[in-house]
């Protein structure tokens, strides 16, 4: 009877002791991992906005076949919630405020357990890539809350390791985003012509694109001096193109009027007639160009088309600025033809 009276005391005094040691653990905690992505902050920040796309990167779904996850009418931007349930509960999650391309807050709640803040934050780099902090943290935690975290290993060795996992997934699928693109050829049309603004030079295939931006910089900037207003997306002219990668290429912008050019400008204005062209369209980044054009070249010479005397050149139908990922861009190819 003795025996059993001192493993009753005994028994009292450690869970006591548990009780006092889970009492003075303390009242919040904070789980915090960053990795670098090398993608625009805009492109990161398009996925996570929208949580009908955390299933493909989520450690925890990968980690659980049986886990069933439940999308809300509403699953991008503020308001936008999702929910789930696992061997552990039922969750919950809600985003209550975003800054576009810079930043995401939401509120995540757990079983019975308090609810959590949960950050996002993309910051971007000199080389373009951009920083990603996933942030948990919690605060006035309840007793049965902090059971439940020591019986785990803690916050930071349950949660941690699971936002590792998630952001390297979530790098690769980003990164992998970016190089899908697609080539249509499709096929004899008519271009309608028109005015246009143009700056000529000569460049290569290393520094095409410096001389690109350059370029379209100071027609744009001589356009709002004098108040001419665009009629249409840049586009490009090939003059000459070699096969060495050295071209002359005349970058323009649509214009709606003919506009007579006075001072001492290398700016002129052109006019290109309704002409009869092929056309090849490449959604994607700009580096699938020489791709593109492979193909339509090809198409010519299995079609026996005869090129006219109007020299090629490219639209350029999207806004890099208004769409961060580059499978987004779409660019025009047409051939005029006899």
């Amino acid at each position: 009877m003795k025996t059993l009276k001192y493993l009753f005391f005994l028994l009292l005094i450690i869970t006591i002791g548990f009780c006092i040691y889970v009492a003075v653990q303390p009242n919040s905690f904070e789980v915090s991992r960053i990795r670098t992505i090398n993608a625009p902050a805009g492109v990161v920040y398009n996925n996570v906005i929208d949580f009908k796309n955390w299933e493909s990167w989520s450690s925890w779904a990968e980690a659980d076949d049986d886990m069933k996850l439940f999308l809300s009418e509403q699953t991008k931007g503020v308001d936008g919630s999702y929910s789930w349930e696992d061997k552990d509960g039922v969750g919950y999650m809600k985003t209550i405020l975003a800054t576009p391309n810079e930043s995401i807050e939401q509120e995540m709640q757990f079983a019975e357990f308090p609810t959590s803040e949960v950050n996002w934050k993309f910051e971007t780099n000199a080389s373009g890539s951009t920083d990603v902090t996933w942030q948990i943290s919690g605060k006035d935690l309840s007793f049965k809350f902090k059971v439940f975290s020591l019986l785990t290993g803690g916050m930071e060795s349950q949660i941690g390791p699971h936002y590792e996992r998630s952001l390297e997934k979530l790098d690769s699928i980003v990164v992998n985003s970016m190089k899908v693109f697609s080539i249509s050829i499709e096929g004899i049309t008519e271009y309608g012509g028109g005015f246009y603004l143009f700056k000529t030079t000569s460049a290569s295939n290393s520094n095409i694109s410096e001389l690109m931006g350059k370029q379209y910089g100071d027609l744009m900037a001589y356009m709002n001096e004098n108040n001419v207003v665009p009629n249409g997306m840049p586009f490009t002219i090939y003059n000459e193109m070699n096969e060495n990668g050295n071209i002359i290429m005349s970058n323009a912008i649509p214009v709606r009027d003919r506009v007579i050019i006075t001072g001492t400008f290398d700016i002129l204005c052109g006019y290109m007639p309704k002409t009869k062209v092929l056309k090849t369209t490449l959604k994607g980044n700009y580096s699938n160009l020489t791709e593109a054009w492979n193909q339509t070249m090809r198409y010519i010479k299995e079609n026996n088309l005869i090129q006219s005397n109007l020299k090629p050149f490219e639209v350029y139908t999207t806004d890099p600025g208004l769409y961060p990922n580059p499978a987004d861009w779409i660019t025009e190819i047409y051939i005029p033809i006899n």
